[in-house]
């Protein structure tokens, strides 16, 4: 319920200051990343409490989104799940926008089941498999004899692209249901005992209805959870990812207070009370070099 909360507030807040000319200036606008969307409305919602006249709208639409409004201009922060491509780079140069990255947290991103599918773990190569279309049963991997039903995200998502690229290492089957966002890949295969999916790990914690899979980087390897900080930290946890906020050159007034208080400790308490993980020493160092 809270995260539902959350988005209305984020949308009221959006709708109101949108259409207020006399905020419109100092409000800082952040879009992109489904998988950061909750999180970064929570640090928005904190933030401006402790911090009255600041305005912040946060919405949604895929890494994509946020990606292509920050090369053109529309918005202050774009969340992204991935790295932004090299031809992503080039436009924004292109359009004087110089790109600048924050880390503001770490995803284990999990492989979700029905919790009524006796599965609990699986490889990589077992699950790249499952979604490339080549393992379409669940008794090719040792389940029941039941169809497998594909969720996974649309195009324009960061994750999409990532799940792909790290996992999959190849095309999606054309069978997978595309999903608009975490949250309806959830909803979905609480519903649905053949299905599986991928989501960021935010969306499970405090899930019911589900099993969040044990994942091994190879046949015989570690199986391991990415509701285990220390698998996650550690990279036993084969899936995880950085997640991104990119800005337009060195952060300044408004947004850079915004960026310092996500990745302060308070703002990293939020992270991981929102069922993320903080950020490494690795990436904090990342950071301090735009002055964070």
């Amino acid at each position: 319920m809270r995260k539902i909360r959350i988005g209305l507030i984020g949308l009221i807040i959006c709708l109101i200051f949108m259409t207020s000319p006399a905020f419109a200036e100092d409000m800082i606008q952040i879009k992109g990343s489904d998988t950061l969307i909750n999180l970064v409305q929570r640090l928005a919602e904190v933030y401006m409490e402790e911090y009255p006249g600041s305005y912040i709208a946060v919405t949604g639409g895929g890494s994509g989104t946020g990606v292509a409004a920050l090369i053109n201009k529309k918005c202050d922060i774009a969340n992204a799940s991935r790295l932004m491509k090299a031809k992503e780079v080039a436009q924004a140069i292109d359009n004087g926008v110089q790109v600048n990255r924050v880390v503001v947290a770490v995803d284990g991103l999990s492989v979700i089941t029905n919790g009524n599918n006796p599965i609990k773990q699986l490889t990589t190569d077992e699950i790249g498999k499952i979604f490339r279309g080549e393992v379409t049963n669940w008794k090719d991997v040792g389940g029941e004899d039941m169809a497998i039903t594909l969720y996974g995200r649309q195009s324009n998502s960061g994750t999409y692209g990532f799940f792909m690229e790290t996992v999959l290492k190849g095309d999606y089957s054309q069978k997978m249901n595309q999903m608009n966002g975490n949250a309806q890949i959830v909803e979905a295969i609480k519903q649905d005992r053949s299905g599986i999916g991928y989501v960021g790990v935010g969306y499970v914690k405090q899930s019911t209805g589900l099993t969040v899979l044990k994942v091994a980087a190879r046949a015989g390897g570690i199986y391991a959870s990415p509701l285990d900080s220390d698998d996650v930290k550690t990279g036993v946890y084969p899936i995880s990812r950085p997640l991104h906020q990119y800005v337009n050159g060195t952060p300044k007034g408004a947004v850079k207070d915004f960026l310092a208080f996500e990745v302060s400790a308070e703002g990293q308490k939020i992270v991981e009370e929102e069922g993320f993980f903080p950020i490494p020493k690795e990436y904090k160092e990342l950071n301090s070099k735009i002055g964070l």
